[in-house]
């Protein structure tokens, strides 16, 4: 973890100080006293069974894109992902090419083609964010007394986020548009990657076309339609559902679909590649919304504590421990460094020392 990180994990930690001084301490400690553990339980094994889903989801892509790794084997890899995304500012998606280079060094797939599945799970994953995302701005929009400047940041975030995706989709089915995505690509790198242009230029080519025909190959694929977009539903029911058991520990019985908007109000937030995981600001929009929703600000904080240490301490914690079977090096070779070297090293070296 590097020092940037550590200062914005720091500052995130300090910003959850000050909410829980403001809130009172002593209030909230006096709500986690009376909390019915066995709920939180409920809550915990439903995360761990959500992991489960992730990779049972990523493993149906990886199945369509002949890569064929067992699910024992792909849990640790999103394990590992899942706390990069925690860890680093990046709109929580700084794992996505961490898993698929070590899906790539361990098991001898092309990464361009491991880099094509995690795309097309993540892309999964937005098609009910969406949707959610959609019902949330209605609901906040006649429901809550809100500031119009806070549906307008919704909806032009959901906005960003079905142009990308409807980008990446037009890119792999329409030849015509990859190839001018290719220009684009060659022309920004010849201001940066002087040395073996040519080379360098055919590397991108073959990426980009490789890329290209397995992300075509999964979106026209029936299994994919069948079996791993219905997940994706599933797994988002299971997230909203978790936090409902949550709540009930404390005794309030908060309405599904007003947990659904938190969420996703709070997923949006946590997208802004400000703060490691939105730490501190999602939090703080949790605790607000559940306020404005009747529940009161200690059991708001103190249940928005254990949430968060089940959905985003936990991964951090498991994948942090599984990261040194991969080697320390896997973060440094995907972390943005830029030297013609490493760009070298990092499409050529084979496994690392474990």
């Amino acid at each position: 973890m590097d020092k940037k990180t550590v200062f914005l994990l720091g500052v995130s930690i300090a910003i959850l100080a000050v909410m829980l001084y403001f809130v009172g301490i002593d209030k909230v400690i006096e709500a986690l006293k009376i909390a019915k553990w066995e709920y939180i339980a409920i809550g915990i094994a439903m995360q761990i069974f959500t992991y489960y889903l992730y990779t049972l989801r990523w493993k149906i892509l990886n199945d369509v894109a002949n890569i064929n790794v067992g699910i024992k084997k792909l849990l640790p890899m999103v394990m590992v992902g899942l706390a990069v995304n925690n860890i680093t500012p990046s709109g929580r998606g700084g794992g996505e090419p961490v898993r698929a280079y070590i899906l790539s060094r361990e098991e001898n797939y092309p990464m361009e083609e491991t880099f094509a599945t995690v795309v097309a799970d993540r892309a999964l994953d937005t098609f009910p964010f969406v949707v959610l995302a959609v019902m949330t701005i209605i609901g906040v929009s006649f429901y809550y007394n809100f500031n119009k400047w806070l549906i307008v940041v919704m909806t032009l975030a959901v906005i960003v986020i079905v142009i990308i995706l409807a980008i990446i989709i037009y890119m792999s089915i329409n030849p015509n548009f990859g190839k001018r995505v290719e220009g684009w690509i060659i022309g920004l790198s010849r201001r940066f990657y002087k040395k073996n242009s040519e080379e360098f230029e055919e590397k991108i080519h073959k990426t980009i076309r490789d890329f290209q025909g397995t992300m075509r190959n999964m979106i026209y694929n029936k299994k994919v339609m069948y079996y791993a977009l219905p997940l994706s539903f599933v797994i988002w029911f299971f997230e909203i559902f978790r936090v409902y058991f949550v709540f009930l520990a404390f005794g309030a019985n908060i309405n599904p679909f007003v947990i659904g908007q938190v969420f996703i109000m709070a997923s949006l937030v946590g997208m802004i590649p400000l703060l490691p995981g939105g730490v501190g600001a999602v939090d703080g929009i949790m605790v607000v919304f559940y306020s404005a929703a009747g529940v009161t600000a200690s059991i708001s904080m103190a249940a928005t504590l254990i949430e968060r240490l089940i959905s985003f301490w936990m991964a951090i914690i498991i994948g942090l421990c599984i990261l040194p079977y991969y080697g320390t090096s896997v973060l440094d070779k995907i972390s943005g460094s830029s030297s013609d070297d490493k760009l070298e090293e990092s499409s050529e070296d084979g496994p690392a020392d474990k």
